[in-house]
């Protein structure tokens, strides 16, 4: 029996979520038997550069993947004139790429289910913070993303996914919703403490469990070790491919 694949696709966010307390880690934990999750990170990527890896990771010709998501947009926001500038996309080219994303994706396999999740919101002082630990004196003291600049690039996320028809998590607007948000749900006023990554876990679910595919109701790839007739076991697991 072939385990469907769910496969996260996203950048720095995504590729540290198999650290202990992560989201993705939670979720393989959560599937474990069920589904395979796959991580596919790219610290540093933005939408433009993740194009040039769609063939590369989703094949047309490939086995058809349940569950993609993806998770660009905080580097695409980092500011023009500031340390990261190599990395921003503008708006409107964020808005294009996330679409090409999507239809290369749904080209795959029209059952996809492909859950875009905005970027999260920036805490500036946590990144100052940040870079005087890291750098020193040669850190820079303009913040290279600000959060109303974050937020338009979230917003246009919602808007891709809602002119798309998928569904979407809004991370940036939902851990604004909690007094502190800031030392809670981000480690380095960017990437995510234990809890931002619990909080991107339940949004998730939340989607997946809606469309029937939380872990409790998928069936296992092959049966309970409770199950299995110990006089005859070929019987347990004759006609399972």
């Amino acid at each position: 029996m072939m385990r469907p694949q769910f496969v996260l696709f996203g950048d720095s966010i995504t590729d540290q979520s198999f650290r202990p307390g992560g989201w993705g880690s939670a979720l393989a934990d959560s599937y474990s038997r069920k589904a395979d999750v796959v991580l596919r990170g790219y610290g540093g990527y933005n939408t433009r550069w993740a194009q040039f890896l769609l063939d590369k990771i989703f094949p047309l010709s490939s086995k058809p993947t349940l569950v993609v998501t993806v998770f660009f947009g905080a580097n695409d926001a980092a500011l023009l004139g500031r340390s990261s500038e190599r990395q921003h996309v503008p708006l409107i080219e964020y808005k294009e790429n996330l679409h090409r994303i999507i239809t290369h994706l749904k080209n795959c396999s029209d059952s996809m289910l492909v859950v875009l999740i905005t970027p999260p919101p920036v805490d500036e002082n946590g990144r100052r913070q940040y870079a005087r630990a890291t750098y020193g004196e040669n850190a820079v003291e303009l913040p290279e993303r600000t959060n109303e600049i974050t937020g338009t690039y979230a917003k246009s996320c919602i808007e891709v996914a809602i002119e798309a028809g998928v569904p979407v998590i809004d991370l940036w607007s939902r851990m604004q919703e909690t007094v502190g948000w800031q030392q809670k749900y981000l480690s380095d006023g960017l990437h995510l403490t234990p809890e931002g990554n619990a909080l991107v876990f339940e949004e998730l679910l939340k989607i997946l469990s809606a469309r029937s595919l939380n872990f409790v109701d998928m069936p296992d790839d092959f049966p309970h070790h409770s199950v299995i007739n110990d006089k005859d076991p070929q019987k347990t697991f004759q006609g399972r491919e």
